[in-house]
């Protein structure tokens, strides 16, 4: 059973430090922060931002992209929404709105600026899926995503850099097919050792 929402968890839950920012947007939509993390978790995953489906439901990963993330790590949404399991943790909890082109705009940087360091205090994950740049540069310090990507095998066992499962970025995932054959089975394999019923054990080497 899940233990009750943590303090923080609850704290961030009521920000609206990014109220005026987001009135500004094309939807002049109000904050929401989307808040999904206990500090006992097994894996974290770091995204961007939720975006705007993950703003009306609520939930982490609500849609394609979501799809997409779960195949990859190879776990089902009982699994992914396990709060004992899994805490996903954006480097911007509130939708933050769309560009003049219909992207999502970045996540706004007081976010990880105010609530970033005491979450990341609180957290005792053995194994973090850094999904997209955002995540890569605060992290890593990375800056090109298809080199930190393919270098996963220098942060594995522990940590993965992987690609926003945006289907947009479907390209990129057919210009790089190791990324199928080589990295998705480490993910995978240890996502299972952090997820499994039994007891937990230290992450395989990378060979």
């Amino acid at each position: 059973m899940s233990s009750p929402t943590p303090p923080l968890a609850a704290q961030i839950g009521t920000c609206r430090l990014c109220r005026n920012r987001f009135a500004l947007t094309a939807t002049r939509h109000a904050p929401r922060p989307v808040v999904w993390f206990r500090p006992d978790a097994r894996v974290l995953i770091v995204g961007q931002a939720p975006g705007a489906r993950v703003h009306a439901s609520g939930r982490p990963f609500t849609d394609r992209s979501g799809d997409r993330l779960r195949d990859w790590m190879g776990v089902t949404e009982a699994q992914f929404y396990d709060l004992s399991r899994v805490a996903i943790v954006p480097m911007a909890f509130c939708f933050p709105g769309y560009d003049a082109k219909g992207g999502d705009l970045p996540p706004p940087a007081i976010c990880a600026a105010t609530w970033r360091a005491p979450v990341m205090a609180q957290l005792q994950q053995r194994l973090t899926l850094l999904v997209g740049g955002h995540a890569m540069r605060w992290h890593l310090g990375a800056r090109n995503v298809t080199d930190t990507v393919r270098d996963w095998r220098a942060h594995a066992p522990t940590v993965f850099p992987l690609p926003h499962p945006s289907w947009r970025n479907t390209g990129w995932l057919r210009a790089n097919p190791w990324f199928e054959t080589d990295l998705l089975p480490r993910l995978r394999a240890a996502v299972a050792c952090q997820l499994g019923d039994g007891a937990l054990s230290a992450p395989a080497p990378v060979a």
